[in-house]
């Protein structure tokens, strides 16, 4: 168990920004759409083997949530990171993999990987093309991995809103929100109790994953 209660421990500053999954498959392989994965899956299940950073990581439960969402049969490959899941899928060991979007942006340029949708809840910027997994035929699909702010429980209302005000403006620069989308994240900013609220609705959905897939964390 962890040494701190990640919600009473805590006091929410700001929501800096949130990156996306990619559902990945190398450029070798016949799946040109979420639909030919899940016919594919359906047809012959636990044929599809589909790779992770390590159990537990959003790259796992979002592979789980599309496995509960679609009612597919996959097996699930943990490595010790995303740089040799990568490597993993490059070699075939696996055929799909959800990667977060920067890890694997650099493959999808050089046309390694084919990209099949984004788990967010809508398309990133930097690639308007790519479809989300919900508009591909599972709607209500959403998996992003989000990086936030922080103070110590207690800390006073005016130190974390003046540290909140400093970041949103940081984050309305244009210059640092084009360098944070090239790196395949998007920045988000706003009011302290705007990521109060983005955990209080992710924390149920992601346990209910957790809980179904028996996922661990290694």
């Amino acid at each position: 168990a962890m040494p701190y209660d990640p919600v009473k421990d805590f006091a929410p500053v700001v929501l800096v920004s949130s990156v996306p999954n990619v559902l990945v498959v190398p450029a070798d392989q016949p799946f040109k759409s979420v639909a030919d994965i899940i016919a594919y899956a359906k047809a012959n299940p636990g044929k599809l083997n589909f790779a992770s950073s390590g159990s537990g990581t959003s790259i796992h439960l979002s592979g789980e949530l599309f496995k509960s969402r679609t009612g597919i049969d996959m097996v699930h490959v943990p490595y010790r990171g995303s740089g040799p899941a990568v490597v993993g899928l490059l070699a075939g060991e696996t055929q799909l993999m959800f990667d977060n979007l920067p890890s694997s942006i650099a493959q999808i340029r050089a046309g390694k990987f084919r990209a099949l949708a984004v788990t967010s809840a809508k398309r990133f910027a930097e690639m308007p093309d790519l479809p989300t997994v919900a508009e591909s035929g599972v709607p209500g699909f959403e998996a992003s991995s989000w990086f936030a702010l922080y103070a110590p429980a207690g800390t006073p209302k005016p130190v974390i809103d003046k540290i909140n005000a400093a970041v949103v403006k940081f984050l309305a620069e244009p210059a640092a929100r084009q360098k944070i989308i090239e790196q395949g994240a998007e920045p988000i900013g706003g009011p302290p109790e705007a990521l109060a609220a983005h955990m209080a609705a992710e924390m149920p959905k992601w346990s209910q994953v957790v809980k179904e897939s028996g996922a661990k964390v290694d």
